[in-house]
This record gives structure tokens, sequence and C-alpha cells, in this order.
């Protein structure tokens, strides 16, 4: 079985790579990359491997964006510091979420799981209600939102709570807006990073640029091509958030919980 290793910290890295030999000795890792930009590259150069080792939070951002750009359909045992990824990572045929440090036994049920899933061929479907029944067994606390950003306005960094931000925006840097429609900066390169410290109950991603608060939507209009025109409560009233004709379902049902 061949496996790639998706992890920024080398020492790390290496010592995962070593747990797994000692644990199963037929796997055999064919690569180890440290960022979202080398692995995108290694999966345009190399074939699809039979499992995936991966850590969250990387150099360059979250490596969930790797699984946006590749439809892969090997199972992903996630390895990671932060708890709060867990129903993210299993909706990008992730089969378990260990947390470092990685203890052995739950490695070697994580790799078990792995090889049964590939020898039987099956899909890997996401299913809630047995992923939250895998958190509590393991002792995973319920994913946690965050709750303040910290916002830079000229030389001051302003605390802003979650509850009073209209939107987040992307325009060469990334912003919160809040209610009053002021904006301010905030210290993170992707909106997808961003996305995944939001509740999606309460925020919305709209498109590539923009992240919409629930309760900062005044009207949604249809258009003629199907997407939809979403307006913000004043004093936002001037952004103009497009949503498109694929997403438009998605956005009404949001809407509507």
């Amino acid at each position: 079985m061949n496996a790639l290793i998706i992890e920024d910290e080398k020492l790390v890295a290496l010592e995962l790579a070593a747990s797994i030999a000692e644990v199963n000795s037929d796997i055999k890792i064919i690569g180890t990359v440290g960022s979202v930009k080398t692995a995108l590259r290694w999966f345009e150069e190399n074939a699809e491997p039979d499992l995936i080792f991966a850590d969250v939070q990387l150099a360059d951002g979250v490596s969930f964006r790797i699984f946006e750009q590749f439809n892969l359909s090997c199972p992903v045992i996630f390895t990671t510091a932060y708890n709060e990824y867990a129903i993210q990572a299993f909706k990008v045929n992730g089969i378990d979420y260990l947390l470092k440090p990685v203890d052995w036994d739950e490695l070697r049920k994580a790799i078990t799981k792995a090889q049964s899933l590939i020898k039987s061929k099956v899909n890997l479907p996401f299913d809630v209600t047995k992923l939250l029944g895998l958190l509590n067994v393991q002792g995973v606390t319920k994913p946690t939102f965050k709750e303040h950003f910290l916002g830079k306005a000229r030389n001051s960094l302003i605390p802003v709570q979650v509850t009073d931000i209209a939107c987040f925006i992307r325009d060469q840097v990334n912003f919160l807006v809040n209610n009053a429609g002021e904006r301010f900066v905030v210290d993170y390169e992707t909106m997808d990073e961003i996305e995944l410290l939001l509740d999606p109950d309460q925020f919305y991603r709209a498109n590539r640029q923009c992240i919409i608060s629930i309760g900062a939507v005044k009207q949604v209009k249809g258009m003629a091509n199907l997407k939809l025109s979403v307006g913000l409560k004043e004093p936002n009233h001037r952004f103009n958030v497009e949503i498109s004709r694929d997403k438009a379902p998605a956005f009404k049902k949001w809407l509507e919980k």
C-alpha cells in the first residue's frame, strides 16, 4: 500500500513515517509534502496514492484546499493538533481524525480501517450521525467556532465580536465588515481559513470573495440567469453579493434554517 504524508513540520513527518512503519510494515511512504502548494504540484505529477496522512494547518493554508482542487477517492487519515476541523475533514474522504501526539493504538485502528475500505473498494460516505458518534468515542469535543476576530485599522488592533460582523470580503487582502459599515483587515491569508472558523449556520460562503452573515441579509432578488443577488442591510447596502446558479438552492435552504 502506497501512502503520502502531508505535514509541514519535518520532524513530525519523520516521526509519523516511523510510527507507520512500526504499526504496519506493508505501507510504503512514497512522498512527504509540507505545503498546499507543493501538494498540489505533487498531485499534478503523480498518480493518486492508496492512502493519505494529512495535517490540517499547513504553512500556507489548510490542507482542505488540496481536496477541493483534486477529486480524490483514496481514504485520508487526518493527524492534527486542532479538534475544530473534524466535521470538515470527514467531508473530504476523511476516515479518521487523530489528535497529536498520535497514539499508536489509534493509528493502528485507523490504518486497519483504511485497509478494509481499500480492499472492499467502497465509497466513503459522509454521515454526520456516525461522525458525531465517532468523535464522542474518541473524546473529541464538538467543533467550536471563533467568537472574536482581531481587526486592524491604521495602527490599532480592534477586537470584533462575530455577532457584530456583517461579512468578510476579499480585496487584495481579507477584510471583515461590521454592522456599522466599518472595515478591518484580518490576518488570514485565505477566505478558506476564515470560513472554517465560522459557524456555518450563521455565515455562508457566497463566492470566492465574500462570506456573509445571515443577520446582515436584507433581501434576495432572482436574476434572469437563475443567479441570486443578495442585498445587505444598511449601511452595507452598497455591497452587491452574487450567488451562482449552482449555489442558489443551497443558499435558499441556508436562509430558511
